[in-house]
């Protein structure tokens, strides 16, 4: 059974429709040397996703050495989700669940993460209910995080062991 959508690591000339995606879909926006850093530092944490011969979605992360979200003043390798989209004609699909899981793993095997997390609008429900399916848990609530005001919630999981997921 085709998924209808194929994901692969992001590439240079991947570049300006991830940028187009990114605007379309959300209010935070970067400018292109902050992607080609990320790509750069963390190449195997950048990755899209394929639909209609063409890009439909993108996640980018980085990896930082910190304390766990999960167990305090636990040391950790965080796999931190910096942006993740899916046009919204392409929501539904399972291609951000199949960003995530893909991510996990590469951060992983690539970089020795044991932890992801990330950070949501308070207010944006369907994400907020994605990253719950996938066992994230609310961490922290970030009060006026985004240029807007709006909060967030810092949600977290624990990677198992090498990025095997289900």
């Amino acid at each position: 059974m085709s998924l209808g959508y194929n994901i692969r690591m992001f590439q240079a000339e991947d570049l300006n429709r991830v940028m187009a995606i990114n605007f379309e879909c959300l209010p935070e926006n970067y400018s292109s040397s902050f992607y080609r850093e990320l790509y750069s530092r963390f190449p195997e944490t950048f990755i899209i996703a394929e639909a209609d011969g063409d890009i439909q979605g993108y996640i980018m992360c980085r990896v930082e050495r910190g304390f766990s979200k999960l167990r305090s003043l636990s040391p950790a390798r965080l796999l931190h989700v910096v942006s993740i989209a899916v046009r919204e004609q392409y929501r539904r699909r399972g291609i951000a669940k199949a960003l995530m899981f893909e991510v996990m793993k590469r951060g992983a095997v690539s970089y020795d993460a044991t932890e992801c997390y990330l950070e949501v609008r308070v207010g944006n429900d369907p994400a907020i209910k994605l990253y719950e399916r996938l066992i994230f848990t609310k961490t922290k609530r970030n009060y006026g995080y985004y240029l807007d005001g709006e909060d967030a919630w810092v949600m977290s999981l624990a990677i198992p062991s090498k990025g095997k997921l289900q």
